[in-house]
């Protein structure tokens, strides 16, 4: 694939693909399983039904990630059903859905993946921008407040911590390591989380701090959230910030590149770099930054912003390529080009923050998993980003995922291979 150094679980998934059809009674297939094709290269969906009590099929067709389906219902009369057939010349997407009146079935597939570029143009003031805004950050004395976390595992210590940063909010998160490490020997691991506020999984957690802590031979782990919340408060307060100040955070001062909500979510993750790095334990070599959807898109923000980052792994990555709806295809979340705003404020304002943009030049290695049906982190926009970054490239495209597993029949074959993919990257990178 060109640039792309990608690694596809052919055999695994052409397995797992043909073992479901134990447990299903509708089964989509494609001619090449991985869902990825080359422009020119023959696209086949066909369809076999083993319900013998259904003899019609609903198929919805989405191009692009568009909201305009194309819909069709199809006779089945007992052999496997054609549902598409066609051949591209240009870079695309495409989702199928098969329905009955008690199930369905969806898969996804990619044509050229490595010529999705972003839809905006990087400013040319780009680097300029970021260098003093790093500037500004470090030009403030770093200042902390860290409060020993009881009934931690022997061997451990973990940490509320809490630094001042410019922005409106301060880095907040649990800091966890091994309290015997020698200088220079451990690799930094932080953890960034989904969207959300009030969710238990929008909250730093000391044991997710600990899990990372305990890989390998140690790690230093930060647990970040991504709005600089208090940490081990009580649901009221992550409700009231849900419903206040937090109440659409995403959508917040999108004409300026000063008021924008990502830049205080960005600024956070460059301080808590800076914190990591000044731990004596550091290996000086070794950081990986791990996130899902926002979580996603923060770590290769960090990927970018700051050269030390070494291994990134994400899943379904947030925040890439919000500009794709300007090109005729779905940007990803929070889609800022599709709100009321002023669209030329915007114009100036989120390319500075778009991680198509942040992610250019990153040599860091990347691990990541696409899901070839995910309307919310379109495969097309994910693609535009990573396709920027000039490190080796670990890409796990999935096309029967959605944004969440939402397909059971699909669960323990996405464990035993995607899942445990990412998992042995990571053991093995901090052993």
């Amino acid at each position: 694939m060109n640039a792309i150094k990608c690694f596809l679980l052919t055999t695994y998934l052409l397995i797992g693909l043909f073992s479901i059809s134990i447990g299903q009674t509708i089964i989509l297939r494609q001619t090449n399983e991985t869902g990825i094709y080359k422009k020119g290269e023959k696209v086949r969906v066909t369809l076999l039904l083993k319900d013998k009590n259904t003899d019609s099929v609903l198929i919805k067709i989405r191009k692009d990630f568009s909201n305009q389906l194309t819909q069709k219902m199809l006779k089945y009369e007992g052999d496997t059903l054609l549902v598409f057939s066609e051949t591209f010349s240009e870079p695309t997407t495409y989702i199928f859905q098969a329905s009955t009146k008690t199930e369905s079935a969806s898969i996804g597939l990619i044509v050229a993946p490595e010529e999705f570029k972003p839809g905006t143009s990087r400013p040319k003031d780009f680097d300029k921008f970021w260098k003093g805004e790093k500037a500004a950050l470090r030009a403030l004395p770093m200042g902390m407040k860290i409060i020993p976390v009881k009934n931690i595992a022997s061997g451990y210590q973990c940490s509320d911590v809490e630094i001042n940063c410019l922005g409106p909010k301060p880095v907040r998160g649990y800091f966890a390591k091994p309290v015997l490490a020698k200088p220079k020997s451990l690799p930094i691991v932080i953890n960034f989380h989904a969207a959300g506020v009030s969710g238990d999984w929008c909250r730093s957690e000391p044991y997710n701090a600990m899990r990372y802590a305990k890989m390998g031979k140690g790690a230093l782990c930060f647990d970040l959230n991504a709005h600089g919340m208090l940490n081990g408060q009580p649901d009221a307060y992550y409700t009231n910030l849900e419903n206040g100040e937090l109440k659409n955070y995403a959508q917040q001062g999108l004409e300026s590149q000063h008021d924008i909500y990502f830049r205080g979510m960005y600024l956070r993750l460059i301080r808590t770099l800076d914190f990591l790095t000044s731990q004596p334990e550091w290996d000086g070599k070794r950081i990986v930054v791990i996130g899902e959807s926002q979580g996603g898109g923060q770590s290769l923000a960090a990927a970018g912003l700051d050269k030390r980052v070494s291994a990134v792994i994400v899943t379904v990555p947030a925040m890439c390529d919000w500009g794709g709806s300007l090109v005729g295809r779905k940007g990803s979340w929070p889609y800022p080009f599709e709100t009321t705003y002023d669209k030329e404020k915007m114009l100036s304002t989120l390319p500075y923050y778009d991680v198509a943009h942040v992610l250019k030049d990153s040599r860091a290695t990347i691990v990541v998993e696409i899901g070839l049906i995910d309307l919310t982190c379109p495969s097309s926009a994910v693609y535009a980003a990573i396709n920027q970054a000039k490190g080796k490239k670990i890409i796990l495209t999935v096309p029967y995922r959605a944004h969440h597993m939402e397909q059971p029949a699909y669960k323990e074959i996405w464990e035993n291979t995607i899942s445990k993919t990412k998992e042995a990257f990571l053991q093995d990178y901090l052993k």
